[in-house]
């Protein structure tokens, strides 16, 4: 298997690059490589760049917007667009809800939906995981009964990622609790989060942010049009959302961008006398994590190349499961290096404290984003499915078991 670029793969790399270096707004670059999060004003602006160049939503078909790139043109745009870097596409409109409109929806809901996730028009979140119902999503108790030409939704949601932004939310909604298999009763609403009854509460996370939310609905109203697919089919839609969520999760370009953070630092950094970067402990630690990254990017790109010679089909290729095991665990130990090589100038502090006494940072400025980004990507083995379960759906759809 050649897994060279061609002389046109690398000129397309080299356009992407040049676009990416020349239009990404500079607070939004600025605070990427602070390891902050970006803002929402931040992501539109963005998003809208790239919609306009016709890029924002690549990975669609040419009907609905996409670019018809091959495989391994796409898997270029995304691998730039992390070692810029430059902001994702909001996951939860371009990769998770849209591709279940354009696949299972009706014409209606494609063209009403479709044009505002690409430009950002509509911000939306996820409404998958219960308090009693996170890695067995199949036991949720969300409930949506039928009256008339409305659905009556009562329930709750939990750890839905920047829902305090959001216009609206895909949910996966119980309307059939007497089916004889939990799973067999699961339907996928579309939910506009300004109907009232739709209550949002923050989650204050790990890192001190505020980023993941609580949702409750109580005696909420949605037209029954807002339906995807048909009643109680939802299950299958959301394995195939979980399908797409998954195959960008690697993330192997962002932890090439971060481990150039890394040397940097520690090339800043001093352990006593010597830069921490002079520390040859530190530094075989650096280059296995590069050895290994190395082996999942070439992993990723043997799923990209048996994907181009089959043809995309809409089914997730079980080999993603093993991109998210090992790229969420590359992603974790980075951040546990730059942790290493700031070492005491990642305690943490409280730039903005309740009562008004803001603290500053006990280290240089770069220190200040270390720590809660690595109690922050503790979180990256559990969502898109926990690396437990991925090891699950690896020994059943590849090794047979």
């Amino acid at each position: 298997m050649d897994l060279r670029f061609t002389d046109e793969e690398v000129a397309f790399r080299n356009e992407v690059r040049s676009f990416i270096r020349e239009n990404v707004p500079d607070d939004v670059t600025a605070a990427l490589r602070d390891g902050r999060h970006v803002s929402k004003d931040g992501m539109v602006r963005w998003t809208r760049i790239l919609n306009a160049k016709g890029w924002s939503v690549p990975h669609w078909p040419v009907e609905h917007g996409g670019t018809g790139w091959k495989p391994i043109e796409q898997y270029i745009f995304q691998d730039e667009m992390q070692q810029a870097p430059a902001p994702q596409m909001l996951p939860f409109g371009h990769n998770m809800v849209a591709p279940v409109i354009y696949t299972f929806g009706n014409d209606t809901q494609k063209a009403k939906y479709l044009p505002r996730i690409a430009n950002l028009d509509d911000w939306w979140c996820q409404g998958f995981s219960e308090p009693g119902a996170g890695s067995d999503l199949a036991s949720l108790t969300t409930r949506a009964v039928r009256d008339g030409d409305h659905y009556v939704v009562n329930g709750q949601k939990t750890w839905t990622t920047l829902g305090q932004h959001a216009d609206w939310i895909f949910c996966l909604v119980r309307t059939d609790p007497d089916a004889p298999k939990k799973q067999m009763g699961i339907s996928f609403l579309l939910i506009d989060m300004t109907t009232p009854g739709v209550t949002v509460r923050p989650i204050q996370t790990i890192d001190g942010g505020h980023e993941v939310n609580e949702v409750f609905f109580d005696d909420v109203r949605v037209p029954v049009e807002n339906l995807v697919g048909e009643e109680n089919k939802g299950w299958d839609y959301a394995k195939f959302l979980l399908g797409h969520e998954r195959v960008g999760i690697a993330r192997v370009g962002g932890s090439k961008e971060r481990i150039r953070r890394l040397k940097e630092i520690a090339r800043l950094e001093f352990a006593g006398q010597t830069p921490v970067w002079e520390n040859r402990r530190f530094r075989e630690k650096v280059a296995a994590v590069e050895v290994e990254l190395k082996a999942l990017e070439m992993t990723q790109l043997r799923v990209v190349s048996a994907e181009a010679k089959r043809g995309h089909d809409g089914k997730p290729d079980p080999a993603s499961s093993i991109l998210k095991i090992k790229g969420s665990e590359l992603q974790q130990a980075t951040t546990e290096l730059l942790m290493e090589a700031i070492g005491p100038y990642a305690l943490p502090y409280e730039p903005e404290r309740e009562d008004g006494r803001n603290e500053p940072p006990v280290g240089p400025d770069y220190a200040a984003s270390l720590a809660p980004a690595y109690f922050n990507y503790r979180k990256v083995s559990i969502y898109g499915g926990s690396n437990e379960i991925q090891k699950s759906i690896i020994a059943k759809a590849i090794l047979g078991l």
